[in-house]
């Protein structure tokens, strides 16, 4: 499995529909053993994402503290940092301004009715302020942020942990070599935890087949089309912008990168590619000095799929009620998105409260919220695979504007497997008791 993982990710995809519908079909959508299968399909990827964030705090905590601890270079360190916001700040806006331009071409939310009275459902409005955003930056305590998985905060003591062994030098040799051999330790547990990924596919697709039905793609088929046209013509700019850099190597890193993006696809997270995004880019070429410090930024600041997602939200809501929103008013929302966005750190449900948040301040219908809860999982599924998509591109673009790019190494190579049936058969280390052992 661990050499075949995107075609077991694929047949789990596969499997999934079917199951889904076959369940949906089956079973009226008011019988509660309906709820009661999706409950148990919907057990497998919740035991997969909370596995993936057992790894991630140490495995960001390891890697970054490794990475700025070998570069030994704290002005590489502040380059690189401000290459990568760089390119972030200019993602974005391009991602905001793709989705303007495309929800204004081709008007999905003309024609359809929304019912007013329709709960948005809870969406927990968390504070999304400046104040905010800067107060979620910096942790209170290390191990809180860890023990919350919060990615934004554990890159700001990692680094202070990293520039820090740098400047006491040999001193903190050996927590350098604690460090890479922590980075190593949830590299090897990434690669058990994937090895149950096919079955987490299957039973996400599953759940929302057997609850929504294949019609709920039909029934909003118009908007998720046109959405995962736009995606992809995101995807062609990131590469065509990446070629501009990696030159062929680009079409190369589509073929590292696949796992990661079925995954995110698939679960509807990018958290849960994080990990694998990591390897991947190992053997693509981009040092893990690099990669441990730009890919936990970018999962803060560079959510490109989210970026054209919230564009085409906020748009559709407003074309759904005929309501006219002059162009000037839309690029004061597109420059409001842009900067709100960048403080969702912590806030649950982050793209739907910024979104929830742009429509009341521009004066338009909150409640549109409703429609897009139907198909926010469709919708997630491609958003979080673009994200993916930005960041991999991202990191491997920045990596060649410094001269670190490797050269390239088996995709699809075996992680180390633990010994097993060896000669001591379990019994290393131990006296036996000759008499008991012959008995």
């Amino acid at each position: 499995m661990g050499r075949r993982l995107t075609l077991y990710i694929l047949i789990g995809m596969v499997l999934g529909i079917v199951a889904g519908y076959v369940l949906h079909a089956s079973l009226p959508a008011d019988d509660p053993h309906l709820k009661q299968w999706t409950e148990y399909f919907r057990l497998l990827p919740d035991v997969f994402l909370k596995l993936i964030k057992m790894i991630l705090a140490p495995l960001v905590f390891a890697t970054i503290v490794t990475g700025i601890a070998g570069m030994g270079d704290s002005t590489a360190l502040g380059r690189i940092g401000g290459k990568a916001l760089g390119w972030f700040i200019t993602a974005s806006l391009v991602s905001l301004s793709l989705g303007l331009v495309l929800v204004n071409l081709f008007q999905p939310g003309v024609g359809v009715g929304l019912d007013t009275g329709q709960s948005v459902g809870d969406l927990e409005m968390g504070e999304l302020t400046l104040r905010h955003f800067i107060l979620e930056i910096f942790p209170a305590s290390p191990l809180a942020a860890m023990a919350e998985n919060n990615i934004l905060q554990i890159l700001v003591f990692s680094v202070f942990v990293g520039v820090g062994l740098t400047a006491i030098g040999e001193k903190g040799a050996p927590i350098v070599r604690g460090t890479e051999a922590l980075s190593e330790l949830m590299l090897q547990i990434t690669g058990y935890v994937m090895r149950f990924a096919p079955f987490a596919v299957f039973g996400a697709i599953a759940a929302v087949i057997g609850t929504q039905g294949l019609g709920i793609i039909v029934t909003y088929g118009v908007l998720v089309s046109e959405f995962y046209l736009a995606m992809a013509l995101l995807w062609v700019i990131l590469f065509c912008a990446g070629g501009l850099f990696l030159g062929k190597r680009v079409v190369t890193l589509f073929r590292y990168i696949r796992e990661p993006l079925l995954l995110s696809f698939s679960t509807a997270s990018s958290e849960a590619s994080l990990p694998k995004l990591f390897e991947q880019l190992d053997r693509f070429g981009v040092p893990r000095r690099v990669s441990g410090f730009i890919l936990p930024l970018g999962y803060s600041f560079n959510l490109d799929g989210s970026m054209i997602y919230m564009t085409f939200a906020s748009m559709f809501i407003a074309q759904a009620y005929g309501i006219h929103v002059p162009i000037m008013t839309q690029i004061l929302m597109l420059l409001t998105l842009m900067v709100s966005s960048k403080g969702i750190a912590g806030v649950p449900r982050a793209s739907l409260v910024v979104i929830a948040a742009t429509l009341t301040q521009f004066g338009l219908p909150v409640e549109g919220i409703a429609l897009l809860l139907g198909v926010d999982t469709f919708l997630d599924m491609g958003r979080s695979a673009t994200n993916v998509v930005g960041n991999a591109v991202a990191t491997a673009v920045i990596t060649r504007s410094e001269g670190m790019l490797q050269p390239l190494t088996d995709p699809d190579a075996e992680v180390l497997h633990s010994p097993h049936h060896t000669v001591a058969d379990g019994r290393r280390g131990l006296n036996i008791d000759p008499e008991q052992y012959e008995g």
